[in-house]
């Protein structure tokens, strides 16, 4: 399973998610950045608001690419004791990395809204999308964030996602919708064609286009 791009992984995960659409209690909650344009698609088929979800992986210091844990809004974090000990990641490393990327977070937060305020999930349907998931760590810390905020069902929605990453996800959400879950996972990028890092810009407009075709079809 390849994907051309973004654009048609979420295009693909919308028609999976049918029965959501024209709803007024579901509400689309993207992973920046990359999730963003995937996500996009989905709230533009089933014509539901758009909102950013903001998670950090936390990077081992030297190997930022492979994570001992995760922080998303609220406050909250996940950190894997296992890695932390069979790597002997030190306390001091873990307070840098974490201060580093909770100060990444609140600047995303800024820029991306600005000053449009946080949708509101409580008793809603919470559809939460990335581009992939590899560990399962990001996304879990978000699962955590977002039960405090109240929703009445939690639901994943990825295009590709490593078969270990996927059952570890299904068993804390009401239902996990993905593509592909491939045995030959190895990186999120394997499975697009076209898999460009994400700009901020790129973030805020999908946004603003999300906001601008809700108030049409209200008008």
């Amino acid at each position: 399973m390849i994907f051309s791009n973004r654009a048609e992984a979420g295009q693909a995960l919308a028609w999976r998610l049918g029965s959501y659409a024209d709803r007024d209690d579901v509400v689309v909650l993207a992973v920046p950045r990359g999730g963003v344009p995937v996500g996009f698609e989905i709230a533009q088929v089933l014509h539901a608001p758009l909102d950013i979800f903001l998670l950090r992986k936390l990077g081992v210091p030297g190997h930022p690419e492979f994570a001992f844990g995760a922080i998303a809004s609220g406050g909250v974090r996940v950190l894997d004791r296992q890695t932390l000990r069979s790597l002997r990641i030190s306390q001091a490393d873990v307070v840098a990395v974490m201060a580093r990327e909770q100060q990444e977070l609140k600047r995303r937060e800024l820029a991306y809204r600005g000053n449009e305020p946080r949708l509101s999930v409580v008793g809603k349907t919470a559809i939460v999308v990335d581009d992939g998931v590899a560990t399962g760590a990001s996304m879990l810390a978000g699962i955590h964030a977002l039960r405090e905020l109240h929703p009445a069902k939690i639901v994943i929605a990825v295009p590709v996602a490593a078969p270990a990453a996927y059952l570890r996800l299904a068993n804390e959400v009401d239902q996990i919708v993905c593509v592909a879950v491939p045995e030959d996972f190895r990186a999120v990028g394997q499975f697009y064609d076209d898999f460009t890092q994400i700009e901020d810009e790129e973030v805020i407009r999908l946004l603003e286009k999300n906001r601008s075709s809700l108030v049409s079809r209200a008008a």
